[in-house]
């Protein structure tokens, strides 16, 4: 949230340079493929007899730097990873697609973008891999709708890595990667010496000074660790448009000007704009939300907040709004700032909150009687029964309501698209 991500999509779109560097990048990853020889099958092919160990050696190199990399410059706060795409983890579909991969892997020879390396200079099995891919794809977008549900439902967990599966800092994972690649490197040379009669005395002693340079990176971003919340929170910036000019506020700036809460009027209407997809989040007690609550809140009590954030940054389209509320504003205020310090964007707060929705759109209801004695953030009336969202100003009348005045507050901000995964 440092730099606006439409600003940035706007920037690269209005500049042609951003395409050159889209090519050489895209130049550089061809030519190391093809310079590695991973447009050779049969190269491929020599890790699953153990003579030729390339294809793992480089490609676990290219995972660790890049981890390194990536966590270093999280934990000096270049780098948010909350902004970064991670692919939902789908553990059935994922583990049966791996194993369909691995098999054609072993007896075509490539994956999917080695095929096109392949392919690029010529190889007739590339080529004819290239065209198998194709229609593999097509075959699969004809067929889907007959396991659509458990492709997309068995085994879902999400967005979810490894400091989360072990609960450990993200740090340590690093290092733990670091260890397991340098130890997998050494067996992987032990490999070609005993299967493929490699003389290791001819391999250049870089690669040890560059394996412990490796290892020492790692135990940086152990000793930095990453950013907390609270670091997180500090640092945010958001622009505003005001009166022409952009104007930059932090997240306190937002909470004292008020710029995020949003009227019981615009959250009830934001239901009904096609523009938007809003998500009432409701962060009582499950005892004041079985008591009243709006219809389509989904109660994640503030002490289980954090557990519900990988879900929200993964899967929820990039119109969803996000719209919290407590019985006043008091715990919705700290769920906002849990919330956009894990960079979850367009998160919202019920101006009064529910109280407020209440005396909004239930003043003529004669059974909800206010109870005087309430305290800060409790529920200022008297229920006759825990009806949940039974009330009528639960679900208020889209048609008695439709000429509703407010000043609108909501803005979206784009979310960071999806990248796509894969092989080298």
């Amino acid at each position: 949230m440092n730099f606006p991500l439409e600003s940035f999509l706007a920037v690269s779109a209005s500049n042609p340079w951003t395409y050159v560097v889209f090519g050489l990048i895209g130049f550089a990853f061809g030519f190391t493929l093809e310079m590695s020889g991973f447009g050779d099958s049969r190269k491929l092919a020599a890790q699953f007899y153990f003579t030729e160990m390339t294809v793992l050696k480089v490609m676990f190199t290219a995972i660790v730097v890049t981890l390194v990399l990536l966590f270093g410059a999280v934990g000096l706060g270049i780098l948010d990873f909350g902004q970064v795409w991670v692919n939902p983890t789908y553990l059935a579909s994922g583990i049966l697609g791996g194993l369909i991969m691995g098999v054609g892997f072993i007896v075509g020879g490539f994956c999917p973008t080695t095929s096109l390396a392949s392919a690029s200079t010529g190889k007739i099995d590339g080529m004819f891999f290239v065209l198998g891919g194709f229609f593999g794809a097509f075959l699969f977008g004809e067929t889907e709708q007959y396991f659509t549900n458990w492709y997309n439902n068995a085994g879902y967990l999400g967005r979810l890595t490894l400091d989360q599966v072990f609960g450990i800092p993200m740090g340590v994972v690093v290092l733990l990667v670091v260890l397991m690649a340098l130890f997998m490197f050494w067996g992987a040379e032990q490999l070609e010496r005993i299967f493929g009669k490699k003389d290791l005395s001819k391999e250049p002693k870089l690669r040890i000074a560059s394996a412990a340079a490796l290892l020492a990176a790692a135990v940086f971003v152990v000793v930095i660790g990453s950013p907390s919340l609270e670091d997180k929170y500090n640092k945010l910036t958001f622009h505003r448009e005001v009166e022409g000019l952009q104007v930059t506020y932090t997240a306190d700036d937002m909470l004292a000007n008020r710029l995020v809460f949003i009227t019981p009027a615009e959250a009830f209407k934001s239901k009904y704009n096609q523009a938007m997809k809003p998500v009432y989040l409701d962060v009582r007690s499950e005892a004041d939300y079985n008591l009243y609550h709006i219809e389509d809140a989904v109660n994640v009590p503030l002490d289980r907040l954090t557990e519900v954030i990988p879900v929200l940054l993964s899967e929820p389209p990039a119109n969803t709004v996000f719209i919290l509320m407590s019985n006043d504003e008091t715990a919705a205020i700290e769920a906002w700032k849990t919330l956009v310090a894990s960079s979850v964007p367009n998160v919202y707060i019920l101006e009064g909150g529910v109280n407020n929705w209440i005396a909004f759109f239930g003043a003529d209801d004669e059974s909800l009687q206010p109870a005087p004695q309430a305290s800060d953030d409790q529920l200022k009336f008297i229920f006759p029964a825990a009806l949940g969202d039974r009330y009528e100003s639960c679900s208020p009348s889209p048609i008695e309501y439709e000429n509703l005045e407010f000043v609108s507050k909501i803005k979206l901000e784009l979310k960071r698209d999806k990248s796509g995964g894969g092989c080298g």
